[in-house]
């Protein structure tokens, strides 16, 4: 998804929901009704009530109509671009058949939804627009299948490598790996993070304990025989902290890369995430739309 669907077809649909509106308000400063304040009892009020209840149903079925791909209808973002359009619309129209007129009833509660379900539609225009971008940019041409699979890859190596210093730096190592979270449901996408800093902070932290061990264990050595089986032993213990500096480097290079994936699974999320508040809006708002008709057609 991207800007196109904005302006499709030469803005054709900003263009129509313009006139549309305009068309409205026109209609509203010429209508002088007499002996009240414009409102939806009014013949325009019920002329506009039944354009803008016929847009939102028309707005409602794009949930339908995007999931026909087949559909030779009108194209899909044709039909985005006019639901955007259409939608913002919408609010000048439904208060030019209000008059501007509100009270604690069902008429308002329609329009109080109405706005919810077109206000949470606009985050979800700006994260379709700018969401996807970041993703791109964050990914820096990978997918986040190759991401998790170097990461996989970096796990293993990693263990490997703490197997051959230290029982402590396994445990270490493994508990980082198992505390990455990564994925899961929209909180945990939303909250995804890496355990690699802990890891990396217990690492650096045995590396500068192994160095002071040694330069004790050199002051400490009185005779050339001590200083012999230090060297001796010595051997040993660069090799394990050349193991553990790779080890660092190798964590490093997980939390960049965890760090991108938490952000890319977190983009994700957040590109989704208003439709768990624009779809429940959209059934609350069909149902006091349908409360708002029966009450004016049949109680007015």
């Amino acid at each position: 998804m991207h800007a196109s669907f904005l302006n499709y077809r030469r803005y054709r649909y900003f263009w129509l929901a313009g006139f549309l509106a305009l068309a409205s308000l026109a209609a509203y400063l010429w209508h002088q009704p007499e002996g009240a304040p414009p409102n939806g009892g009014t013949w325009l009020g019920y002329t506009l009530g039944t354009i803008g209840a016929l847009i939102i149903v028309w707005l409602t079925y794009f949930g339908v109509r995007k999931r026909r791909y087949g559909s030779g209808f009108g194209t899909a973002a044709g039909w985005l671009s006019a639901h955007v359009y259409l939608g913002t619309a919408l609010i000048l129209i439904a208060f030019l058949h209000s008059g501007f007129q509100v009270g604690w009833n069902v008429h308002t509660l329609a329009l109080v939804l109405m706005l919810a379900v077109i206000f949470s539609g606009f985050f979800g225009v700006y994260a379709y627009l700018r969401y996807p971008t970041l993703m791109t940019r964050n990914r820096d041409n990978a997918t986040r299948e190759a991401l998790l699979d170097e990461i996989a890859e970096i796990d293993q190596n990693a263990l490997n490598l703490a197997d051959a210093v230290d029982p402590k730096i396994h445990a270490i190592v493994l508990r980082s790996i198992e505390r990455t979270r990564l994925g899961g449901g929209v909180w945990s996408q939303l909250t995804a993070h890496d355990d690699s800093d802990a890891a990396l902070s217990s690492l650096k932290s045995a590396v500068d304990e192994r160095e002071k061990k040694a330069r004790k264990a050199t002051k400490d050595s009185p005779t050339m025989f001590a200083m012999v089986d230090f060297l001796a032993g010595q051997a040993a213990s660069d090799k394990q902290s050349e193991a553990l500096r790779k080890l660092i480097d190798l964590l490093n290079r997980k939390k960049n890369l965890a760090s991108r994936v938490a952000r890319d699974i977190q983009l994700q999320a957040l590109m989704e995430i208003w439709l768990y508040v624009h779809v429940p809006l959209t059934i609350a708002l069909a149902g006091a739309l349908t409360a708002h008709i029966v009450s004016v057609l049949f109680y007015w």
